[in-house]
């Protein structure tokens, strides 16, 4: 099998979600540092434009977003199992926390407090670069949640967590992690990295020790990789055959017609190719790029946009 190729930045909390997830499974994988603010074009000659961290790649094959790399993970490494038929309760917790949580745990975290500690080390013109950067891929999106919301909401979640936790469960919805653990944990993981934020976890001596078990899985074996040699392993293999998934046509698609894809929420860039994959729960784009050469590039169906160019 190709290896496992994670891009990503050290600070961003969901390549911490997937970082755990490859701990969690005990598996190898290559690390190509990415940019955390746009122009990103070595990331962009593998994605056609997606711009959102993390990235996995398995040769020529792209995978977008952390709810469908988390399950081709599972493909690749079913032990732990993250999503399970009989296991729905784990998919809707994770649901709701990507929904809610994660823009809590954002609202809470950029407040002056915690400003300072996220941007420790970095110059003005960097922190400048950094809020333009995240203004523009929510430009047509929801705004940030303001502190106060935030807060009640963070706290409301604390709460439910240490509540569910009380009967003295090591996970969220089974006796070893689920899809729920990663997504509920990555939000606290970013409030967690700001010292003068972090007391609020505290609060929530079951939350806390959750935590420190989920954390405990590690990031597997990573050993790092440059742009170069990623692109350069995009070159050497094909993508894998469409052909393993069943075609459902929502949108009078078949195959290699020229469509767009993109995020319907935020970091709004159209991607455009040849459909080569329409799946329930999944699609996927052909494109073939000077610097990559033939890749496919898949998508999660839910959150994302099909129309015709």
């Amino acid at each position: 099998m190709n290896e496992i190729i994670l891009h990503h930045y050290d600070a961003s909390p969901y390549a911490e979600k997937i970082r755990l997830i490859l701990g969690a499974k005990r598996l190898a994988w290559r690390s190509v540092q990415i940019p955390w603010v746009m122009p990103k074009p070595d990331l962009v000659a593998l994605t056609g434009g997606y711009r959102r961290t993390p990235v996995l790649q398995v040769g020529a094959d792209v995978y977008c977003d952390t709810a469908l790399i988390a399950r081709v993970l599972d493909e690749i490494a079913p032990a732990p199992r993250l999503h399970r038929s009989d296991r729905m309760a784990a998919l809707s917790v994770a649901d709701l926390a990507e929904r809610e949580l994660f823009g809590a745990a954002v609202g809470f975290v950029f407040q002056p407090r915690g400003f300072s500690a996220l941007f420790q080390g970095m110059g003005k013109a960097q922190i400048e670069a950094f809020m333009a950067d995240r203004k523009a891929m929510r430009a047509g999106g929801a705004p940030r949640m303001e502190l106060p919301e935030a807060t009640g909401l963070l706290h409301h979640w604390l709460q439910r967590v240490s509540e569910h936790l009380a009967d003295g469960r090591a996970f969220l919805v089974a006796d070893e992690p689920t899809i729920a653990d990663f997504a509920v944990y990555h939000p606290l993981w970013f409030v967690a990295r700001a010292p003068a934020l972090a007391t609020v976890l505290g609060e929530y001596p079951g939350v806390s020790a959750w935590m420190a078990r989920v954390a405990a899985f590690g990031h597997g074996t990573s050993s790092p990789m440059s742009a170069e040699a990623a692109l350069a392993a995009a070159r050497a293999a094909s993508p894998a055959a469409p052909q393993a998934h069943p075609w459902v046509d929502w949108h009078g698609c078949q195959p290699g017609d020229e469509v767009i894809i993109e995020p319907a929420d935020y970091g709004i860039v159209p991607v455009r190719g040849l459909l080569a994959i329409s799946a329930p729960e999944r699609l996927a784009l052909r494109r073939i790029d000077p610097r990559a050469g033939e890749v496919l590039v898949h998508f999660p169906r839910v959150g994302y946009r099909l129309r015709r160019p």
